[in-house]
């Protein structure tokens, strides 16, 4: 039986942000499969507020692979990434007529997975 060498990978998670899991799904998928580098810079100027908070989760996972199995950052690419949703908290809003509706403040759980670039994809400079 053939073993198949497993590649590095480092992962980063953020646990309980306060952002809606659907917003920031928005952006994990804009970062997919990307080059760590290009999807900092990607990142670094997107107007949506989950940016910022992926941006760091990257940044993390790349300085995690750094570190454990010393890793080049401008090599990594982002293998997996995907957003779970977290425990929401539950607010009442006063309504009319001693009314009250229910808001729910959504929490997100964000995981990165970074790995190093295939030879294929060095040969087609992604």
């Amino acid at each position: 039986m053939q073993q198949t060498q497993q590649p590095h990978e480092a992962r980063a998670v953020a646990r309980y942000v306060r952002i809606t899991p659907t917003k920031a799904r928005l952006v994990i998928d804009l970062v997919r499969g990307k080059p760590v580098p290009e999807a900092m810079q990607l990142l670094r100027f997107l107007p949506n507020r989950a940016a910022p908070i992926i941006r760091k989760v990257v940044q993390s996972a790349a300085a995690n692979a750094l570190d454990r199995f010393d890793l080049d950052p401008e090599e990594l690419v982002i293998t997996k990434c995907y957003v779970d949703q977290g425990p929401s908290m539950k607010r009442i809003r006063p309504r009319a007529m001693g009314r009250a509706y229910r808001i729910l403040k959504r929490t997100s759980h964000i995981t990165v997975v970074v790995g190093e670039r295939t030879q294929a994809q060095r040969k087609r400079g992604k």
